[in-house]
């Protein structure tokens, strides 16, 4: 890529921890034979600790919290055996943390909720939204006024947390049914549990911003801009998943509500020419390439 395709400023040395999945050596460590006759021993080679020890390996932690989304019989598989992974929690990009219980609890699956809970996860207003737990949610804004507007991973709102609680009401008592919807009811009669307003996209302008952009020469140093399952913008690396884009103005989004974040799109005669990620650490310059 020519020189005035990319423009980054010196923090950009940085970017891999920005936008890169965590890259996991597992070096092998060479133990020697014991005794006294070492010719007689051939030296035994077995496979040394991750590159991240004593924490836990990055990849199981990024494996149960991905789980925690849709699959009870992995998230079993591996907290069963690590009780102290029913705390974990994974940053997917820009400060988007989220902890296994609020995966679990922004989708509305109780069934992986409760099971955490009972290996010592650590339940948020998020859950206890979900759960439908009327008098707890009511009792936590209470004590501490706004509370509400909090957002949950992925920019998820309050109010949304509780109304995907009816997801699996058929396992749910009519007096749980009952809460949960006095819950909504109380929520929706606040006015500002349903996270901040952003502009409107439509889809002809989307299909503008939609392609891959690039800051390097290498074939990881670029963004790809698509819609992701809710037909919303999202922003992610080429190849991978992204998070979406709210808009606050023109050609100006923010990434899953991250509110230090700002993506700004350079257009000229109604062509998108570049995009340009402003974080407080990094500040990156990539052109369209497709």
């Amino acid at each position: 890529m020519e020189a005035q395709n990319c423009r980054v400023d010196r923090r950009a040395m940085v970017k891999s921890s920005v936008f890169g999945l965590l890259a996991v050596s597992l070096p092998n460590v060479v133990y020697a034979g014991t005794g006294l006759n070492k010719k007689s021993r051939m030296p035994l080679r077995q496979a040394g600790p991750n590159s991240s020890f004593p924490n836990i390996d990055p990849e199981i932690v990024s494996s149960v919290v991905g789980a925690s989304h849709f699959d009870l019989e992995k998230v079993k598989e591996l907290v069963d055996k690590r009780p102290e992974l029913a705390r974990a929690n994974w940053e997917w990009r820009f400060g988007d943390w989220e902890s296994a219980i609020g995966a679990a609890s922004h989708v509305g699956r109780r069934d992986i909720v409760f099971y955490l809970m009972d290996k010592g996860a650590r339940p948020s207003i998020f859950t206890f939204a979900m759960l439908g737990a009327y008098d707890v949610v009511k009792s936590m804004i209470e004590f501490q006024p706004g509370i509400q507007k909090t957002m949950g991973p992925h920019g998820i709102s309050l109010l949304q947390h509780a109304k995907t609680g009816s997801r699996m009401q058929d396992t749910m008592s009519s007096t749980a049914q009952d809460n949960l919807k006095r819950l909504v009811d109380y929520l929706e009669a606040l006015g500002d549990a349903d996270g901040e307003t952003y502009l409107d996209v439509s889809p002809e302008e989307q299909e503008k911003y939609l392609g891959d952009y690039k800051y390097g020469d290498g074939p990881e140093d670029g963004f790809r801009i698509q819609l992701n399952m809710r037909k919303m913008l999202a922003l992610g690396p080429i190849g991978g998943f992204g998070g979406a884009l709210y808009k606050i103005g023109e050609h100006k989004f923010t990434y899953n509500g991250a509110p230090s974040v700002v993506i700004a799109f350079e257009v000229e005669n109604g062509a998108v020419q570049s995009l340009t990620v402003h974080d407080p650490e990094i500040t990156i310059t990539a052109m369209k390439i497709k």
